[in-house]
């Protein structure tokens, strides 16, 4: 669908604050000429009327992926898969329909984005359950709803309450909640450039009853992707494996003070092979996956 090369690009070196500022120079489109721009490339597969649809996209694609900063994921890949999900979206949208590119591209966004996120932490034990995975998607909206978003380590009643609203133990909720720690975007943030108006992220958002982990729900593919991990850690050596396996696939983690004294390293030494064999794991796990026709089409 024409050559996106020329996109900006979210980088750990550039930061984040930079590419908001590169995306901000593409204009919002008005709705006669998002529908002539989708026209031309329905009817005449026009790259650069898609190119535009895209990058005035952007700004929305680095929204959500921002709603995703609480699942410990580099938030540089977390907006360049938004960014699939959007060009994904743009390749099928019609404009026909009657509704806006925004509204349908913000489903291939998010599916995009959960996708990474569940091949990412597919190798850390969520369990197989469908109330699990409802845990994973739903608690921090859960926990902005109570007003818990900024507790750490959750108040015994709010623990409970989001325990029964989604069907899990409190021990499931209060070991999630510990993975999952992360700051969240500010939804007061404009996305306009000026003369925009004053449109804020939390204008862009969708309707917060809906629910994230819905479509999960009916892909049961968690144990696929157990059976992945567990082939994928042939890749490690024996060292890395038991470090990695204490340290995140183990019900009860192991501190780095504790390995370092196993080991007899230092505890950054520690550290510096949990990351190393995690990203070796990662990277074997979407080879196998992609081997494997696991993962969705680009």
């Amino acid at each position: 669908m024409g050559n996106y090369k020329n996109l900006p690009a979210p980088t750990p070196e550039g930061g984040l604050n930079r590419y908001m500022q590169d995306i901000r120079k593409f204009p919002l489109l008005e709705p006669e000429e998002e529908y002539m721009l989708a026209k031309r490339w329905v009817e005449k597969q026009d790259s650069d009327a898609a190119h535009k649809m895209v990058t005035s996209h952007l700004r929305l694609a680095a929204k959500i992926a921002m709603g995703y900063r609480g699942y410990g994921l580099p938030q540089a890949e977390v907006i360049s898969e938004a960014n699939v999900g959007l060009m994904q979206a743009v390749k099928r949208f019609d404009p026909e329909k009657g509704f806006r590119l925004a509204t349908y591209a913000m489903w291939w966004i998010r599916a995009s984005i959960q996708e990474y996120v569940l091949r990412s932490w597919s190798m850390v034990k969520l369990g197989t359950t469908s109330a699990q995975k409802k845990l994973f998607f739903n608690l921090r909206k859960a926990k902005n709803k109570i007003g818990a978003l900024e507790e750490g380590d959750m108040r015994p009643e709010n623990v409970k309450k989001i325990a029964s609203q989604l069907g899990v133990t409190e021990k499931e909720v209060i070991s999630m909640n510990r993975r999952m720690s992360g700051g969240d975007a500010s939804l007061n943030a404009t996305v306009g450039s000026e003369g925009e108006g004053t449109m804020q992220w939390q204008d862009w958002l969708e309707d917060e009853d809906a629910d994230q982990a819905g479509d999960y729900e009916a892909r049961d593919e968690l144990e696929a992707r157990r059976e992945l991990l567990a082939e994928a850690m042939d890749v490690l050596n024996e060292r890395e494996k038991d470090i990695l396996t204490q340290r995140r696939l183990s019900d009860q983690t192991i501190t780095l003070e504790d390995l370092s004294g196993q080991y007899d390293v230092s505890r950054e030494r520690i550290r510096q092979i949990e990351v190393r064999a995690f990203e070796k794991l990662q990277k074997r796990m979407r080879d196998l996956a992609q081997e494997k026709g696991m993962l969705a089409s680009a």
